[in-house]
Parts: C-alpha cells; sequence; structure tokens
C-alpha cells in the first residue's frame, strides 16, 4: 500500500469518524462555557487554548482528507461545507474582525457532513425545497387575502391590529404562530361577535393545514432519497431492483443460490433423520 492508500483508510475508519464526532462535540461544549463571564474570567486561558488545539485538530483531518481523496474531496459537496466552516474559523478574531468571533460556533453544524443520518436528512430537505417554496407562496397569498378581508372588516373596531394592510398582515402573521391570537380575536368580537368564524377558519388553514403540507412534502422528499440510495425508484420491487415480477425477467443468480442451499439443507436433514431412525 501507498502512503496515500494508508492515509485514505485511515480517515474512511469508523474510529476516525467517531473521534471527528467527539471533537466536535468537545468545541460544542466550551464554546457553549466561553458565553459565561464567570467561567472565562476563571479560566479563559485554558478554554482557549483547548479551542486553538481543537481548530488545528480540525485543520489535520481537512488536510489528510485532502491528501488522501484528492481530486474527489472537491467533487464533494459536503467537503467543501467543511472547508468554509473551517476557513471561517480560520479568520482572525482581532480588532476590526472581533465580530467574527461568533462564526466559530458555526463548527458544530460539520456534524452536519460528519453523521450520515444527518446527511441524508438535511439533502432530503433540500430536495423538498421546490414543493416547499409552493406551499410557502400558497401561504403568502393566504395571508395577503386575509389581511386585505381583515382591514376591511375590523379596522374600525379594532385599529390597533387591523388599522391598515401593513398592520394586519403582521397580526395575521402573529395569529399564525399562535402568540397570543385568542386575545386578538377577543378583542374585535367585543365589537363584532361573529368574527370568531374569521379567526377561527384562518387558524385552521394556516397552521394546520399549511404545517401538515410542510411536512407531506418532507417526508415525500426523504423517502424518494431513501429509494435513490437503496438503489430502487418509483415502480422498483423490493430492494430497488427492476422487473421483480416473476413474469419480467429471467431467473435471478441469487435466487438459484438461495434454491440450491435450501436443497442441501434438506439433504442434510433427510441423513440426518435417517441415521436417528437406524439408531
Amino acid at each position: 500500500m501507498t502512503v496515500r492508500d494508508r492515509v485514505r483508510t485511515i480517515v474512511d475508519a469508523p474510529w476516525f469518524q467517531a473521534g471527528v464526532v467527539t471533537l466536535i462535540l468537545i468545541n460544542a461544549v466550551i464554546l457553549g462555557v466561553e458565553t459565561s463571564p464567570r467561567v472565562m474570567e476563571a479560566h479563559g486561558d485554558l478554554l482557549h487554548g483547548f479551542d486553538m488545539v481543537i481548530l488545528a485538530l480540525f485543520v489535520l483531518e481537512l488536510g489528510l482528507r485532502m491528501f488522501a481523496h484528492r481530486a474527489e474531496f472537491f467533487r464533494d459537496p459536503w467537503s467543501w461545507f467543511d472547508l468554509v466552516i473551517i476557513g471561517i474559523a480560520l479568520l482572525p478574531t482581532s480588532g476590526p474582525f472581533s465580530v467574527l468571533r461568533v462564526l466559530r460556533v458555526l463548527r458544530v453544524l460539520r456534524l452536519l457532513s460528519v453523521i450520515p443520518t444527518l446527511r441524508h436528512v438535511v439533502s432530503g430537505l433540500f430536495r423538498a425545497l421546490p414543493g416547499m417554496m409552493s406551499i410557502l407562496f400558497l401561504v403568502m397569498l393566504l395571508l395577503y387575502v386575509s389581511a386585505v378581508m381583515a382591514t376591511r372588516l375590523f379596522a374600525e373596531v379594532s385599529p390597533q391590529y387591523f388599522n391598515d394592510l401593513p398592520t394586519s398582515l403582521f397580526t395575521l402573521f402573529q395569529i399564525a404562530t399562535a402568540d397570543g391570537w385568542g386575545n386578538i380575536a377577543k378583542d374585535v368580537m367585543e365589537h363584532k361577535p361573529m368574527a370568531w368564524v374569521f379567526f377561527v377558519v384562518f387558524v385552521l388553514v394556516s397552521t394546520l393545514v399549511a404545517l401538515n403540507l410542510f411536512i407531506a412534502v418532507a417526508v415525500e422528499a426523504l423517502e424518494k432519497d431513501d429509494s435513490e440510495q437503496s438503489g430502487g425508484g418509483p415502480g422498483d420491487g423490493p430492494g430497488g431492483l427492476v422487473g421483480s415480477d416473476p413474469d419480467d425477467s429471467g431467473p435471478d443468480p441469487g435466487h438459484a443460490l438461495i434454491l440450491a442451499e435450501l436443497k442441501f439443507l434438506r439433504a442434510e436433514v433427510g441423513e440426518l433423520r435417517r441415521e436417528r431412525q437406524e439408531a
């Protein structure tokens, strides 16, 4: 094995990935502890030293991956993600760049690229973005129509909530987040008792229906990503094998091997029975 092959074996080893995850979690704890002025006053230098050591290990890990994978490293979007995160962490954090210290917490996001299940979820969410944008447009359209109606209906009785279109948009957005919408509805219902119909319908449509649509789109995208990773697709058979119908193709070599094993086991069982009867 060449040096590159050995480094690649180390980088792709499960224990190496587990070590990277451990470093990310320790780094997250340190960044959280550093928000305490009292702890920083007592142990600030020690924590800063640990932070620098972990950053150096992250840089070493990226260097090993670049050396092991070379061109493949730059073809992987997650590798670019790691490169950007570590690059931001290496920016100077003194003088005019002191505000960039807060960006160090982005190193925690490296968990998204290290843990396969998180990568799967993120890729599924990206796949769901077109559908989510359509639902978002539908929600914005509903919000605009409802704001125009609410301004026309309730501007005179509740100007603090529905005086004009921008105010009504903000109020309805607050209602859609279920933030104190009952108090707003009661204030309007003191003057218009039937206003509850408008508020109940708006809450049901904007909150429950829209949320369920977002969840449905996300779940569908994750299912499609699962089927593609398993080698299958819509209409494929179990395990992603196209043409799983018996009439669709010839005998599968895997099935023939299983049948041969079953015949061999039956023969052995029959021989054991005969030996037991003779004994």
